[in-house]
């Protein structure tokens, strides 16, 4: 099914230094979609690729069936039926055919990590430095036409010095042509790839061919047809320079096996990742780095390929932990690992490298503390997924809500360091936070002093010792709310009642908080608020217990 064109746009070794590209169109990838997942032979039946446009349904994809029978894109169904009464209309699924245009795109990371989608249909290879692994542009050209002709795609291709240039020869070149200056400026000016009105003027006006353009001057063509059009078309003469922009960030390092025979047993991959991983940390070792990520990509003889992540905490090098961690993500993978007719290509990847010094061990040998825990911390993580294992982080905030967060433990930050009271003196925050802070009924000797008792949960709290107050006021620059549970209207200091009240009030500028650390009777601690500022902000203030101390 491979279809290499014409002219295959090979170059001679001293054009080789400059970048190349290749670049793969699809034609009919709808059906050969659609025939691959319903299991039915191209042969069939004509089959139509229909969608509603406007008031009519029309065709916008067709098998090689029905196109041999005349159809076109672009017809309305019932003038089609009329032509071809046997047609098989279907339902055009642009979703699914992107999704089996990255699955593509996937099993050509095979011969380059340089892979660009060209929607809808195509995808360009920067081959640039590649070409040797496979001996010359028409070897890999031919050993790609095997690999897509195994999955059953039909393909056209094309090799150029510009992307835009690779997609154009492959998608319009229909001539032969000395070489590739030449090849482009035969192709049709719908290569373009401009609006049907633009390309309806620029026919009526006697241009053809991209030549017909090249060889007029280029201000009048801008002021009729925009300068966009004339950047196009000096992309595709490679008069200025463009580039893809690859679907994946390159990796610092690249580590593969090849396969005659594709392999098919669980334990062989984790063997040959094993062998993978070790190489890995020889390179780095000897650059004194070390890899927070790293991917494996088990590429199958189908054209799937399955993608295993695998982070730590901190940078390392260690090739035991990185296979023990393969081997647990695998094992705790929701869909098993699945061959198929087995793997022809495995890959390991490092995509991000930081510096890493020698590693420290203890005076009774083995791991520090830290590093053992971090190693703790990195299993998890694996097994039960990075953002199921978190720790607390500081947060630069006054508010006392706002003071800390949690992140996904395996997340390198650069943290604030926690507050430590002075040595023999006790933590100024309390170890738990009520969110929200529960109300409570306060007896104080005057409105705006401390407290002298206090109900929470229908107990009565003599206070022997008390600090404070410690004034916090809200972000007058967020012009945040408050949305404390407020005491009930028919609530009075007499009742002394003192059970929280669970609904929230709604929404009313933020009061200033006065914080006291209290000791009752029996030693126990408490963070209790007054909220509001007597007589300037409130007349009556209400009080909260915010937190308990150890």
């Amino acid at each position: 099914m491979a279809d290499t064109g014409t002219w295959n746009g090979i170059v001679t070794a001293p054009a080789l230094t400059k970048r190349r590209y290749l670049a793969l169109w699809f034609p009919l990838l709808p059906a050969d979609r659609w025939h691959r997942t319903h299991g039915s032979k191209p042969a069939d039946a004509p089959i139509a690729f229909i969608e509603k446009q406007g008031g009519a349904i029309r065709i916008v994809a067709l098998n090689a069936h029905a196109l041999r029978l005349g159809l076109s894109p672009g017809l309305t169904l019932a003038d089609a039926r009329a032509r071809v009464p046997e047609l098989v209309a279907t339902e055009h699924d642009a979703h699914a055919d992107r999704l089996w245009l990255e699955r593509i795109a996937d099993g050509c990371d095979r011969w380059t990590p340089m892979v660009e989608l060209d929607p809808p249909d195509g995808v360009t290879l920067d081959i640039t430095g590649c070409v040797h692994l496979s001996g010359s542009e028409a070897a890999l050209a031919e050993e790609i036409g095997r690999y897509f002709d195994a999955i059953g795609l039909n393909l056209r291709h094309a090799f150029a010095g510009t992307p835009d240039a690779a997609q154009a020869l492959a998608r319009f070149q229909t001539l032969p042509a000395l070489d590739e200056h030449q090849a482009v400026r035969r192709l049709p000016i719908a290569a373009l790839r401009l609006d049907e009105e633009a390309e309806t003027a620029l026919r009526r006006a006697g241009l053809k061919t991209l030549g017909d353009l090249a060889a007029r001057p280029s201000a009048p063509l801008a002021a009729r047809f925009g300068a966009e059009m004339m950047a196009r078309l000096d992309r595709l003469l490679g008069h200025a320079d463009s580039r893809i922009s690859p679907r994946r960030a390159l990796p610092a390092l690249i580590f593969e096996r090849r396969f005659a025979e594709p392999v098919a047993r669980t334990e062989s991959v984790l063997a040959i990742l094993d062998d993978l991983v070790r190489e890995a940390a020889a390179v780095l070792e000897e650059r004194h780095q070390g890899g927070r990520q790293f991917v494996g990509r088990l590429y199958r003889t189908d054209g799937m390929m399955r993608e295993i992540l695998i982070e730590t905490g901190s940078p390392t090098r260690d090739p035991g932990m990185a296979a023990r961690l393969f081997r647990e993500r695998i094992d705790a993978l929701a869909d098993p690992l699945d061959p198929g007719f087995g793997f022809d290509l495995l890959r390991l990847a490092v995509p991000v490298v930081e510096p890493l010094g020698s590693s420290q061990l203890g005076l009774e040998g083995g791991q520090l503390g830290e590093e053992a825990m971090a190693a703790l911390v990195d299993r998890l993580s694996t097994r039960l997924g990075r953002h199921r294992v978190r720790r607390f982080a500081r947060r630069d905030s006054h508010i006392p809500e706002q003071q800390a967060l949690t992140l996904p433990a395996s997340e390198t930050i650069d943290p604030l360091p926690w507050p430590i009271s002075p040595t023999g003196e006790p933590p100024l925050r309390p170890l738990h936070l009520f969110d929200p802070p529960q109300l409570v009924e306060v007896l104080a000797e005057v409105p705006d002093g401390p407290p002298r008792r206090f109900r929470w949960r229908r107990t009565l709290h003599e206070v022997k010792r008390f600090e404070g107050p410690e004034r916090i006021a809200g972000e007058w620059w967020r012009v945040p709310v408050d949305r404390l549970p407020q005491p009930a209207p028919s609530v009075t200091r007499k009742r002394m009642e003192g059970d929280e009240h669970k609904s929230s009030s709604p929404a009313r500028p933020l009061l200033t908080r006065d914080y006291f650390r209290v000791e009752d009777a029996r030693g126990r601690r408490f963070w209790l608020f007054r909220h509001g500022l007597y007589e300037r902000e409130t007349g009556q203030p209400a009080w909260y217990i915010h937190g308990l101390f150890a």
